[in-house]
């Protein structure tokens, strides 16, 4: 199986070797497979010397041998394409639904959905940069070759994704705006659920205040980290839960779904340097 990407170069003089290692800081094992298997070619398909500087805008293919990812696909369900390019895929993830299955065979995820889009267009390959719970809907990035997965998880790692939520919280807010900085650890006593605990991993949100409503407040968050849950847990912890999030003592609600929405992901493209932004209305 070949998965593959056009790119056309955007600097002047510059070598395949240079662009792998020192613009995209791809992995050395990864750039030694792709010289051993030519996997860098011009449009006509012949491939290049990787150490020959090449003139800006030259086009190039780049191919992956056997990149293929083991989600099975599942067209029953769909999930809506927020943004796609040769390189990525920006969906929405329904509420209570699953970012991908807990092995192989499993089946009715997003990722599940992603990789039959994926194989309408003869891919192979499907890879998520990021999670959502179960029961938060919003924007999930998906990476569509192992150069943009290994590129867009350093940008998650460095936080250079600015991801934005929405959530709608019990009781009324008092401050406007403020930060939330409670470490984030597993609770000993339930399986799935975390809690604040001073030997957890540091977590902060940003948070401010959209709206007030009766009994709860409309809330717009981002995250300086990713933890687990990190959202609920730390509203939970100031005594402000997310609606319908009974996990974290949320009220509920008639739907039995908890209000929190995964609404902007910005971020400035590493292909394209295009300054990206997606956001669901």
């Amino acid at each position: 199986m070949m998965t593959s990407f056009p790119y056309k170069t955007k600097h002047d003089k510059v070598t395949i070797e240079e662009l792998l290692r020192n613009d995209w800081q791809a992995g050395k094992k990864t750039v030694h497979q792709m010289r051993m298997d030519k996997a860098v070619t011009d449009s006509a398909g012949e491939p290049l010397d990787w150490r020959t500087p090449l003139e800006i805008g030259t086009d190039l293919i780049f191919h992956f041998k056997d990149a293929a990812s083991s989600y099975k696909q599942d067209e029953t369900i769909t999930v809506p394409i927020l943004f796609e390019d040769e390189h990525i895929i920006a969906a929405l993830k329904p509420s209570n639904m699953a970012t991908h299955p807990d092995d192989a065979d499993g089946g009715g995820t997003f990722m599940n959905a992603i990789m039959a889009h994926v194989s309408k267009n003869s891919g192979t390959y499907a890879e998520h940069v990021h999670r959502l719970d179960k029961g938060t809907e919003g924007i999930v990035l998906v990476a569509k070759h192992p150069i943009a997965k290994a590129l867009f998880d350093r940008m998650i790692e460095e936080r250079s994704i600015t991801r934005i939520y929405h959530a709608e919280v019990d009781g009324r807010v008092k401050r406007m705006r403020g930060t939330l900085q409670y470490p984030i650890g597993r609770d000993r006593h339930h399986p799935t659920r975390r809690r604040v605990s001073p030997n957890g991993q540091d977590a902060i949100t940003r948070f401010k205040i959209i709206e007030r409503f009766e009994e709860s407040t409309l809330i717009e968050a981002s995250l300086e980290s990713g933890r687990t849950h990190q959202i609920r847990v730390h509203f939970s912890h100031i005594g402000h839960p997310v609606k319908g999030d009974t996990l974290y003592g949320g009220s509920e609600t008639e739907d039995g779904t908890y209000r929190l929405v995964a609404k902007t992901v910005k971020f400035v493209h590493p292909f394209t340097g295009e300054q990206t932004d997606i956001e669901i209305s």
